[in-house]
């Protein structure tokens, strides 16, 4: 195979393995491109920048043959995708973010549930506020989004004796754990699930999908808990049902994002946010240099990339 550049958001010379072949360029998302942009054939999206960075160079990749991101979720390059020449593959990061993120569904779920917040609070003023909390023992929860994410969050609940999981996803089909349900039956699900976990993707589909009607469906008392996406939740749906008292959530994903300083929904009710930290902990490096270099093995191989959510001028998987 001829040789041709590859971007990387990790230095080369930190990524053990990498296949011979390819000339690989680190950017991060700099001002400087450190290469013509039509020269790269395998682009690896910079993880964590603001909006509108991954997508910048885009227009230019005229040769671009793979897109990688380093994240689960693709809504951040997809405005970019029009820019390309049609077959190029877009891959996600299936694989790299699985085990952080139940980890955080879990710490935020326990950390509602248990009334954490409040004790911190009570510590910094030398307070002793003992009481009865829910457990999450005994519990039904609802997992909306079962993809990678999903199953590895009901991985980490089986312990805790739960009353009940049930799963909704995209489409139907079974598991060995159980039925997955599709979209369509959630409000028959949503009244009786004491927590309900976001973990879908961000599309049309999914957009404002917890709207005013979805969370008029939660039972009383209910927990809401999104490490999906900020935009599949409607925020205004949301704080009118915070600002009742009739739900809490917990948050480590909010529309707008970075939350404005002052906007309500840090001081509403019943909420606690956390700063998009569900993939960036010290599990995420070693799993995606694994997927790069198992993906640039494939691409100098001359083979199908794993991970492909959609091919540019053709429908989306």
């Amino acid at each position: 195979m001829t040789a041709a550049d590859v971007w990387l958001p990790i230095p080369p010379d930190e990524i053990d393995g990498l296949p011979d072949g390819p000339r690989y360029l680190f950017w991060d998302g700099g001002e400087q491109f450190p290469a013509d942009p039509a020269d790269c054939a395998f682009y690896v999206v910079p993880y964590m920048k603001p909006a509108g960075v991954g997508v910048r160079p885009m227009p230019l990749m005229r040769s671009v043959r793979v897109v990688q991101t380093l994240s689960a979720g693709t809504d951040h390059v997809e405005p970019g995708l029009r820019h390309l020449p049609p077959g190029v593959r877009l891959c996600n990061a299936r694989g790299v973010h699985e085990a952080s993120t139940a980890e955080l569904t879990l710490a935020l779920i326990l950390a509602s549930l248990r009334g954490i917040p409040g004790f911190v609070r009570a510590q910094d003023e030398g307070e002793w506020r003992g009481g009865f909390r829910p457990a999450l023992a005994d519990k039904s929860v609802l997992i909306v989004g079962y993809g990678s994410i999903g199953a590895a969050i009901e991985d980490r609940l089986v312990p805790f004796e739960l009353a009940r999981v049930a799963r909704v996803a995209r489409s139907a089909r079974t598991t060995e754990r159980g039925p997955v349900h599709p979209l369509t039956e959630l409000p028959s699900l949503l009244p009786q699930a004491d927590v309900v976990v976001l973990s879908t993707p961000l599309n049309e589909t999914t957009r404002h999908l917890v709207d005013a009607g979805f969370l008029a469906r939660m039972k009383d008392g209910a927990l809401l808990v999104n490490v999906a996406r900020g935009g599949v939740v409607d925020t205004k749906a949301l704080l009118n049902e915070l600002e009742s008292g009739r739900i809490t959530a917990a948050l480590d994903v909010t529309d707008p994002e970075p939350l404005p300083t002052e906007h309500p929904l840090w001081r509403a009710p019943g909420v606690l946010v956390t700063p998009h930290v569900g993939g960036p902990t010290s599990a995420f490096l070693p799993r995606a240099e694994r997927l790069l270099r198992d993906q640039l093995r494939r691409y100098v191989n001359q083979e199908e990339p794993g991970n492909v959510v959609l091919v540019t001028g053709a429908e989306a998987l």
